[in-house]
C-alpha cells in the first residue's frame, strides 16, 4: 500500500507552451511548521536533499530519514517504494517531519522528482501514475503490472550500491524527450523543446539553445522511456 501526503484539493494545471504547468501551490503541512532555519527536505534533479526556503508543488517518500528534531540522518533513502504524491489528499493531515514517520521530501516540479528517481504514487495521484504504467506499457516494459518490480528496477537506475548518491548516464541531447533532465556545465537543466532550462528551488532560469552531443542524463531510463511514449510529467510555471 502506497501512503499519501496531505489534504484538500490543489489548483488546477494548466497546458502552457506545449507542457504542463502548474502555479505555485502551498502545502498546509508547510505552513504549520515552525523552525528557525529551513529543513533539510527539498530535493534537487540530481537526487541531493538540501535546506532551503523554496516551497516544493509536489512532495515524496523514501522512508523514515529525520530524527527527533527533525534533522535528516545520514541514510538518503530506506526502501525502494520512491514515490511522487500531492501536497494536498482528501481529509489526510501531517505535520511535517513526525517523529518515526516517514519524511517529507519537496520537489518543484514532477520533472524534477522523476529526475530524482521517484515516479507517480498509486494512491493521491493514480491518473498520473496510470499514465506513467500505460507509456511504459507502450514502450515494450513488462514488469509494470508489479510495482515492486518497476520499483526495484527504477533503484537499480538511480541508485550506486553501498553509496548514498544517485546514479547517473550517459545519453545524446537531441534524443530526449521533453521533460528529461541533464547536466549542462555542471548545472541540471530541463529539456523542453530547441531549450534547456537552468533548474534552482525557485523555479527554472533563462533558456540555453539545446544542442547536439552527448550530455550526463539525471533522469532514469525507464522515466525517459514512459516520456518518450507520451506521458507528460507536470512542469514548473516558470518553463512556460
Amino acid at each position: 500500500m502506497e501512503t499519501a501526503a496531505a489534504a484538500g484539493k490543489l489548483p488546477a494545471a494548466r497546458r502552457e507552451g506545449g507542457v504542463i504547468a502548474i502555479p505555485n501551490k502551498t502545502s498546509t503541512v508547510e505552513t504549520r511548521r515552525i523552525h528557525s532555519s529551513p529543513l533539510q527536505n527539498r530535493v534537487s534533479p540530481t537526487g541531493e536533499i538540501e535546506a532551503v526556503a523554496a516551497r516544493g508543488n509536489f512532495t515524496g517518500n523514501r522512508g523514515v530519514l529525520h530524527d527527533n528534531d527533525k534533522n535528516l540522518l545520514p541514510a538518503r533513502w530506506k526502501h525502494r517504494n520512491w514515490i511522487i504524491c500531492e501536497l494536498q489528499f482528501k481529509s489526510i493531515h501531517r505535520n511535517v517531519m513526525t517523529p518515526r514517520r516517514w519524511t517529507e521530501l519537496f520537489f518543484l516540479d514532477e520533472a524534477v522528482a522523476l529526475a530524482a528517481g521517484h515516479r507517480p504514487c498509486a494512491k493521491c495521484r493514480r491518473g498520473a501514475y496510470n499514465a506513467y504504467i500505460s507509456a511504459l506499457k507502450k514502450n515494450g516494459v513488462d514488469i509494470c503490472s508489479d510495482f515492486q518490480r518497476l520499483d526495484a528496477s527504477l533503484h537499480r537506475e538511480r541508485a550506486l550500491p553501498g553509496a548514498r548518491v544517485c546514479r547517473y548516464h550517459k545519453a545524446r541531447l537531441e534524443d530526449l524527450p521533453d521533460g528529461a533532465f541533464v547536466l549542462a556545465a555542471g548545472t541540471p537543466a530541463l529539456v523542453i523543446q530547441d531549450k534547456i532550462l537552468p533548474w534552482s528551488h525557485y523555479g527554472y532560469g533563462f533558456p540555453m539553445q539545446r544542442f547536439v552531443g552527448e550530455v550526463v542524463l539525471l533522469t532514469p531510463p525507464l522515466s525517459i522511456r514512459a516520456m518518450n511514449s507520451g506521458f507528460r510529467p507536470v512542469i514548473h510555471s516558470s518553463a512556460a
